[in-house]
């Protein structure tokens, strides 16, 4: 007789989060004291997390730069990157990035991250003397995904790997007469991206414990 077995896509996550991934109680704090402080619950899952850092490794990422640090927990994960130089993140609002800064120093990466608090957009434009980032991470509000593409660009060089998070929206991104700001940001990025001789592309679908979302993986020339 067969068996049926009840699944769902968190079960799946929850299975190779258990088999596949080691989250010390450094990470385990980031996201539970983000929550507890009513933060919103976007950051990245436990799987996601170590997919980052192993895409960062293999890709030899000595300087990270990301884009929305929120409680610092995918943050903490860039940071264990192997030979990891400088981790520079930007966060809008301070108390989250006073919540980040001692999640890092709890995990003892402080002295790896320059958290830096203001509008990511305003941070980006004063960035005009930093050496080229091997690796970008876009995970902030929506709508401005096509200006920090522009900015990731112009801080990146060529092998640079720049990864936007949360693009396919529930499936929404394919709404060409949608008329919610964060869905028209990852249009328009596409649009970007797909018109930038600069940049080898792709992007992959995902589904688990964060819904049915994805991402855009993108190479620098």
């Amino acid at each position: 007789m067969l068996r049926f077995v009840r699944r769902s896509h968190s079960a799946v996550d929850s299975y190779f989060e258990r088999m596949l991934v080691r989250e010390d109680e450094a990470l385990r704090a980031s996201r539970s004291i983000g929550a507890s402080k009513g933060f919103p619950q976007h950051e990245v899952s436990p799987l996601q997390g170590s997919f980052l850092k192993l895409l960062a490794e293999t890709a030899g990422a000595k300087r990270i730069l990301e884009i929305g640090t929120l409680a610092g927990y995918s943050t903490i994960w860039f940071a264990r990157v192997e030979g990891i130089e400088r981790v520079v993140t930007l966060e809008l609002e301070p108390e989250r990035a006073a919540v980040a800064r001692e999640n890092l120093a709890r995990a003892s990466l402080d002295h790896l991250v320059d958290c830096r608090v203001g509008p990511a957009l305003d941070s980006l434009q004063a960035m005009t003397e930093e050496d080229p980032f091997d690796f970008v991470f876009i995970d902030a509000d929506k709508q401005n995904n096509p200006a920090y593409l522009t900015h990731a660009l112009r801080l990146a060089a060529p092998g640079s790997l720049i990864l936007a998070d949360n693009v396919v929206r529930d499936g929404a991104v394919v709404d060409d007469a949608s008329d919610d700001p964060r869905v028209r940001g990852v249009r328009d990025m596409a649009t970007i991206v797909a018109n930038e001789p600069t940049l080898d592309a792709t992007a992959l679908q995902t589904v688990g414990k964060k819904g049915w979302d994805g991402f855009m993986l993108m190479r620098v020339k």
